[in-house]
């Protein structure tokens, strides 16, 4: 049964009704009309997930319809394309969760389309404490591209972030592009002269830039100035309020531009819960404010992020010089390209939709033709 959409173009501010099923089967375009509808855009991507509402893609516990159950919890902020992530661990136990991810995608073409990889970060990281961030410090090793492929067996793998900081990175991530897998700089000490060389090597994207980094560097030379005037690599940002300022944000906007940079999330199973203490596996006792920040309790120490990115849409919206049409890009058609995808509404084109207002407020979603209950 066709369903029909109606509201505006972005960029010229034209209505748009769109008839949708399990695809877009028509658009009608009628200039200068509707101005009361909120905006039409495709549904939101997220990179970056290691968890939300309560489940984690890590860990033990981790299963096939706990990842459907993500997937329905992202629907209902916007986010209609997710990658969980899998953070440092053993191999036994990231190939559990590969498995888990692999086994959720094979339920139906719906899950396949809303989950198309996992984004493996780590083990292979800097061993540094600052940059390691909370990755499990046992647990970090040397890139290893026969491990890397070793994975590819369990699951799904279309992302992994590395540090480049020894002699033997450019070699590794040479392999492990010709794997078919994205390989983003992350959780690094390394030298502008080794990120250079991991890049001329394959790697084509940073995680989190700012965030998984030291502290304290130097004027420059230091990592950020390389990754943000690298036209070769598209950064991740996560602009959940906490881990970038808005100066910091919007700077590093006018550097990449937003054909070279998307919003994550890099939300834990924390995200989407309400305010509190919690008791985590990693870190132990944290506490999420009404905010969203999580924080080591007694500390100004971050613990993770605890949004959307629906909720980073809005951030970017009300805190930096961002138009909407531009905004947008950050969450529908620059990660979408990351993942080989159309992200313009056209027929034909996946019938994967938000209806939002000006600030980003989501007044409706469908994924897959079919209407979310945002309740």
């Amino acid at each position: 049964m066709s369903t029909l959409v109606r509201g505006l173009d972005p960029t010229t501010g034209d209505l748009l009704e769109v008839t949708i099923d399990e695809r877009i089967t028509a658009i009608t375009r009628r200039p200068g009309a509707g101005a009361e509808l909120p905006y039409l855009a495709p549904g939101l991507i997220d990179l970056q997930v290691n968890g939300f509402a309560g489940i984690d893609v890590n860990g033990p516990e981790v299963t096939a319809a706990r990842i459907v159950e993500i997937t329905d919890a992202l629907a209902r902020r916007g986010v209609t394309t997710w990658v969980p992530t899998i953070v440092t661990a053993s191999e036994e136990a990231i190939c559990r969760s590969l498995r888990a991810v692999a086994e959720a995608r094979s339920h139906s073409p719906h899950l396949a389309q809303a989950i198309p990889c996992a984004h493996v970060e780590g083990p292979f990281l800097s061993d540094r404490d600052g940059p390691r961030g909370v990755h499990d410090a046992a647990q970090i090793r040397p890139i290893d591209a026969e491990e890397v492929a070793r994975w590819q067996q369990a699951g799904p793998v279309g992302m992994i972030t590395l540090s480049p900081h020894t002699e033997e990175s450019p070699a590794q991530i040479a392999r492990i592009a010709r794997l078919g897998i994205r390989v983003a700089i992350g959780h690094t000490h390394a030298s502008g002269e080794q990120i250079i060389a991991a890049v001329d090597a394959g790697a084509t994207l940073s995680t989190h830039l700012g965030n998984g980094i030291s502290p304290q560097l130097a004027r420059h030379p230091n990592p950020l100035w390389t990754q943000l005037a690298e036209d070769r690599l598209t950064c991740g940002l996560i602009a959940d309020g906490h881990h970038l300022p808005p100066e910091t944000l919007e700077v590093m906007l006018r550097a990449k531009g937003v054909d070279r940079a998307f919003l994550v999330s890099d939300a834990t199973e924390l995200a989407g819960r309400p305010p509190g203490r919690y008791e985590t596996a990693v870190g132990g006792t944290v506490e999420l404010s009404t905010d969203g920040r999580l924080s080591y309790v007694g500390t100004e120490l971050l613990a993770g992020a605890a949004s959307d990115v629906a909720a980073g849409l809005r951030f970017v919206l009300r805190a930096t010089s961002l138009s909407l049409r531009d905004a947008l890009a950050l969450v529908t058609r620059t990660p979408g390209r990351i993942l080989g995808r159309d992200t313009v509404l056209r027929v034909g084109g996946p019938a994967d939709l938000v209806a939002l207002t000006a600030d980003g407020t989501l007044r409706g979603v469908w994924q897959h033709g079919q209407e979310v209950d945002l309740a």
